[in-house]
């Protein structure tokens, strides 16, 4: 029943892949059968209505799938490393023995009413059973190094219980059955393990993609979703700082350069921007909301602010790159202070405005036509 009870649960935990799911139920099916050729060993031993061969069959599959159910509570594991090849040799060569000893009396000596006792062969089962119960330790050991310190302990207590479980039944006799109820107790406890293995798993994920959501590839600064997310904290006008600053941020010239040397180039440029921008605004909020277009959020005056667009300007005048020259940004910002009443989505259109400025005056001024595609190459290397 309670592995009935495990079965429901698992099918309805929707964490767990389809595969491993088809694994457990194996598992627990293993575990059922052995349990039921166990107990019906002991219902038919000393019972004359049935023929021996019944009795010597149903200790056959006892003997054979005991130490398969432990072998298959290590298997959920999934590893795949030279302890798991031992058990599987083991638990093979068991099958096969047990198999051949059924017809020759080795395992299992039945009298005229029915009562079976242990064969001369029977320590080598006893040896078998130790023999996987080693392995099963040591793939328990092997996988709790995958998880953090913290998740170990419960992971080796599982192990402990079904060792203890079943030492009690070989150790102190027939009249303590405890293998099953301890191997069904672990197979639950390693699920509720494995449960929680998968809702981390399936928690980083989505962190993970939650990170790729709000962080531009290229740049791995802030991307566009990121930025109408912030849009929308500062959507309300009384909810926004008084010293809120946007600035607004574009690269000059590269359109030229990804006509004449490649978007290669031009993804260079666009990195070169975004590291440029990350130095002058450390621990700002800093976002690529198109091709060659940066947003910065931020908390300063207009000193600052000014100060901060010179800052820029040596970052850039500094850079160099390996496809291109240089480096050249159009930067223009708006502060709350002078817009009273303002949203964060019209400050930033503000500031795109004061940015459009001075990329006009550097169009005007180098002579560049931001239209053409005729442009030397030294031109291009000044974009």
């Amino acid at each position: 029943m309670a592995l009935g009870v495990l079965c429901i649960l698992l099918w309805e935990n929707s964490w767990i892949p389809k595969e491993d799911k088809r694994h457990f139920y194996l598992t627990y099916g293993i575990i059922a059968l052995a349990a039921l050729a166990e107990w019906t060993g002991i219902q038919l031993n000393g019972n004359e209505s049935f023929p021996k061969w019944v009795l010597a069959g149903v200790k056959c599959a006892d003997y054979v799938l005991t130490p398969l159910a432990g072998g298959a509570l290590a298997a959920q594991m999934k590893l795949h490393n030279r302890w798991q090849t031992a058990l599987i040799t083991v638990l093979a060569a068991n099958t096969l023995f047990q198999i051949v000893a059924c017809f020759n009396r080795w395992m299992l000596v039945i009298d005229d009413q029915n009562h079976y006792s242990h064969g001369p062969l029977y320590t080598v089962y006893i040896l078998v059973y130790l023999l996987v119960i080693i392995l099963m330790a040591a793939q328990f050991l092997s996988f709790g190094r995958s998880y953090r310190r913290q998740n170990r302990a419960s992971l080796y207590s599982v192990l402990l219980l079904v060792i203890v479980g079943i030492g009690i039944q070989e150790l102190l006799g027939s009249e303590y059955r405890t293998a099953y109820i301890s191997l069904t107790l672990g197979v639950t406890l390693m699920f509720i393990h494995y449960s929680e293995f998968y809702q981390m798993h399936a928690d980083e994920h989505i962190r993970l993609q939650y990170t790729q959501l709000m962080t531009d590839a290229l740049t791995g600064v802030l991307s566009r979703h990121a930025y109408m997310t912030a849009l929308q904290r500062y959507a309300d006008p009384a909810g926004i700082p008084g010293d809120l600053a946007a600035f607004s941020i574009d690269i000059n010239g590269l359109k030229t350069v990804n006509d004449t040397i490649g978007h290669k180039a031009g993804d260079e440029l666009i990195i070169g921007a975004a590291r440029c921008i990350e130095k002058v605004f450390t621990g700002d909020e800093c976002f690529r909301t198109g091709g060659d277009e940066f947003i910065v959020l931020t908390r300063m005056g207009k000193e600052q602010a000014d100060a901060a667009l010179l800052r820029l300007e040596q970052e850039t005048a500094s850079w160099t790159g390996k496809l291109v020259k240089s480096l050249n940004l159009a930067a223009g910002y708006a502060l709350v202070g002078e817009h009273q009443g303002i949203t964060a989505e019209k400050l930033v259109i503000e500031a795109d405005h004061a940015m459009y400025a001075g990329k006009a005056a550097y169009y005007r001024e180098s002579g560049h036509d931001r239209r053409s595609h005729r442009t030397d190459m030294n031109r291009s290397d000044r974009a």
